[in-house]
This record gives C-alpha cells, sequence and structure tokens, in this order.
C-alpha cells in the first residue's frame, strides 16, 4: 500500500482523528495509520478533542462508542451539524443492535468491531478521506456556482430559464415584450455570468442549482 496521502485540493492534508480511551489499542492504530502514510491526531475521549477543536481539515474520524463523557454517537451529531461534516468509522468492542442502527442511519461510513483488522482499517480510512474529498470539492463547485447565479439580474434569470426550457430569441422577445437583440444581450450576459461556453453548460449548470420557475435556486436546500 502506497505511502503517500495525496493533499485536499484546498491545499490542506487530511488528517485521521481518532478518538478512544483505550491508550493501548489507540496507540497501535495511530502507528498503523502512520505507517501508512496518513497525518494522525489522537484524543483519550470527545471532551478531549472538543476543547482543542475539531478544526477545518478534511479526513476522517476514527473513534470507539464508549468513551468517559460524551460518547462517540454524541460527537457523530455533533459532527453532522458542521459546515463540512467529517466522514465517522466507528470501531468498537462493543453496541448494541440500537446504537449500531443508530450510527449506520445517521450516515457513519462504516461501523468495525474490535479487535479490527488492519487492512480493512486501512480500506475504510482511505475510502472515507477520499469520499470527503469529493464531496468537499462538490460543495465548492456549487458555492462558486452559485454566487455566478447570484450576480445574474431578474431579467436575466428569466431570459436563461426560457433558454434552458427551449426557447428561440424570438419567442423570448415574444413573451418579454423585448427587442430581440436585447434578448440577445441578455443571452450574451448570461452566458458570460455563468461562465459556460454552451447551452449544454449551462443546462447542467441550472440542473446543479436546482432553480425552480420562481427563480429561486434550491441547491444544497
Amino acid at each position: 500500500m502506497g505511502k503517500q496521502i495525496s493533499a485536499a485540493a484546498d491545499g490542506e492534508s487530511p488528517v485521521v482523528r481518532l478518538i478512544d480511551d483505550d491508550i493501548a489499542f489507540r496507540r497501535a492504530l495511530q502507528r498503523l495509520l502512520k505507517g501508512a502514510g496518513h497525518q494522525v491526531m489522537e484524543y483519550g475521549s470527545v471532551g478531549e478533542m472538543l476543547l482543542e477543536g475539531i478544526g477545518g481539515a478534511p479526513g476522517c474520524l476514527v473513534l470507539d462508542i464508549h468513551m468517559p463523557g460524551p460518547s462517540g454517537l454524541d460527537l457523530q451529531e455533533m459532527v453532522a451539524s458542521q459546515p463540512e461534516p467529517l466522514p465517522v468509522i466507528f470501531v468498537t468492542a462493543e453496541a448494541t443492535v440500537h446504537e449500531t442502527l443508530r450510527a449506520m442511519k445517521a450516515g457513519a461510513s462504516d461501523f468495525l468491531f474490535k479487535p479490527v483488522d488492519s487492512e480493512t482499517l486501512l480500506t475504510v480510512v482511505r475510502k472515507a478521506i477520499e469520499d470527503d474529498a469529493v464531496r468537499r470539492q462538490a460543495r465548492r463547485r456549487l458555492c462558486a456556482l452559485q454566487t455566478r447565479y447570484s450576480r445574474l439580474s431578474p431579467r436575466e434569470r428569466q431570459v436563461m430559464e426560457m433558454v434552458v426550457n427551449g426557447a428561440l430569441n424570438k419567442q423570448i422577445s415574444a413573451q418579454l415584450g423585448a427587442a430581440e437583440r436585447t434578448v440577445k444581450a441578455h443571452r450574451a450576459h448570461v452566458m458570460e455570468k455563468m461562465e459556460v461556453s454552451s447551452l449544454a453548460d449551462l443546462v447542467r449548470a441550472v440542473g446543479q442549482l436546482g432553480v425552480t420557475p420562481d427563480g429561486a435556486s434550491h441547491a444544497g436546500a
């Protein structure tokens, strides 16, 4: 297995945040993860990590369920409310069916039981980090798209909606009561502000935004 873990698109290297009150197990996992090229931060409890702060670095969380103070499930709920929620991997000695279901329904990347197979853990961690990077890139692209959309005037948004619905300049002109050359100008401004070079690209952008007929964007809602 390769030792080099690629940096995130924003320049920050991914971090595996390891939380377990069993110090011997935690140190063994730290050595395993570092040996595979991962940057690791370790904590003995959820409270210890929260005092230091989750931070904004990409990566994932590897944690036990049962620990002194807040549980791993409590932390999972806290992380889910973050602007950039980190993937959560549970590695625990025991868990009830209710706890397991709660973790998976809340979106846990995986749920492993101790003693954990080294290769299985490394595979799960690598996938969680890769998935986190993909989601972060998608959020950045959507944010940039929403910013470009916000620059359109109300009339340009009208024209854009008609264009992606297949209306010709002549039809848009008649419906808006505007000169065809004015419609062409609006259409050119839309393409420029949305930073697209073709109708197909514009249609895809509008689809990603989830723009409704009233011109409101519901992407990410």
